[in-house]
């Protein structure tokens, strides 16, 4: 294997160092750095959405996952060991301890998804609209539902968990996701938005081998485009009116037969998720694709192509670090360089990441609908 370039380069001017040594000062002693990942607060704070998605990465070897939170102001990543409905709260938890709560809404949850009337009542002998952490509440749900199964057990913990995370004020809590489709996205935020451009992927994975089946194809495909890019006229100038027409053409569209079965099943599809895709009715400001985010797991992805993934926790939370900086500072218009140079050298001009994110927020006004509804 040839070595690192900066191992030649240090070579050339006389320097011996080791690989080791310049692995330390990459990813050990960075608390500094590490703290003014306070910027993700801020990035929570600034808007009432946030875009997210992930990507596969490995630490020592070991599959693992990189997700990645975003909007126009802030792009945050975070390595964990899982992907489910419990680890999207952590993320969106900005790293405050798991916590669970049953309250009216947790049951609500429980019985929007069949939970059965003896597991309901056995639930009620939990603490009530209290906030437990899971030292705390494993030893209760064992006592008071016993035998209850793995995804029983994993539905009642992720309902708890929703609950307790709507109910804190520790950290912003996301009243709307943008992002794909993914199981463990939903329920988790009051709303999602759904990403357009992952929906009209769906029709171009159809494959037809008929012709007309194939022209059948494109010209639903041409008018779920034009359909697009209304919605994207009417963010810039939104009334109630365009509201409403939009709204009755959607239905319009996607109440199509083109007696192509797997395109009809598909476009039933589609419609059955018309809250999700037309949130931008409601709030315009939201995005209509989830574009930020997938370009941050694409900038993730070029990183593990290259370095293949980090060893230890602690390189992978450095990994995290730096990649949120960098894509940070460049959403706010600031030199990566000047800012590592800034802090390393103590000088410290800058303002805050925070800070930033905080002026800029005031500026661009993501969450303006929230504040007029």
């Amino acid at each position: 294997m040839s070595k690192p370039k900066i191992l030649e380069f240090f070579e050339h001017v006389g320097i011996q160092i080791s690989a080791g040594t310049i692995s330390n000062l990459l990813i050990k002693e960075q608390d500094a750095f590490h703290k003014e990942q306070a910027a993700y607060l801020a990035g929570l704070c600034s808007s009432p959405w946030q875009h997210i998605d992930d990507t596969a990465t490995r630490v020592n070897g070991q599959n693992q996952h990189c997700h990645i939170v975003c909007t126009p102001l802030h792009t945050t990543y975070r390595t964990t060991q899982a992907k489910d409905r419990l680890t999207i709260i952590d993320v969106l938890s900005a790293g405050q301890p798991r916590r669970f709560r049953l309250d009216d809404d947790a049951l609500a949850y429980l019985e929007a998804i069949g939970v059965s009337n003896v597991r309901h009542q056995q639930l009620l002998r939990l603490p009530r609209d209290q906030s437990l952490d899971e030292a705390t509440l494993q030893p209760l749900l064992a006592a008071s539902l016993p035998g209850v199964g793995v995804q029983m057990r994993k539905w009642i913990l992720e309902a708890l968990a929703v609950s307790a995370y709507h109910a804190q004020s520790e950290v912003p809590v996301v009243q709307l996701l943008v992002c794909d489709d993914a199981p463990q996205f939903q329920w988790v935020t009051d709303k999602l938005a759904l990403c357009w451009v992952h929906a009209g992927r769906h029709y171009k994975k159809l494959t037809p081998c008929v012709a007309l089946h194939q022209a059948l194809v494109e010209t639903f495909l041409t008018a779920f485009w034009s359909y697009y890019h209304e919605l994207r006229r009417y963010q810039e100038q939104p009334t109630a009116e365009e509201r409403t027409r939009l709204d009755a053409s959607f239905e319009t569209l996607f109440a199509t037969r083109t007696g192509y079965w797997a395109l009809d099943e598909r476009i039933a599809l589609t419609r059955a998720k018309k809250a999700q895709l037309l949130q931008v009715l409601e709030h315009p400001e939201v995005p209509l694709q989830n574009n930020p985010a997938e370009l941050g797991a694409r900038q993730r992805v070029r990183k593990r192509d290259v370095s293949f993934g980090p060893r230890t926790a602690e390189g992978a939370k450095a990994w995290d670090t730096f990649m949120s900086l960098a894509a940070t500072t460049k959403k706010l218009g600031v030199s990566f360089y000047q800012y590592i140079h800034d802090r390393i050298s103590g000088v410290n001009q800058l303002p805050a990441l925070a800070d930033m994110i905080d002026v800029q927020a005031h500026d661009l006004k993501l969450g303006a609908s929230w504040s007029t509804s």
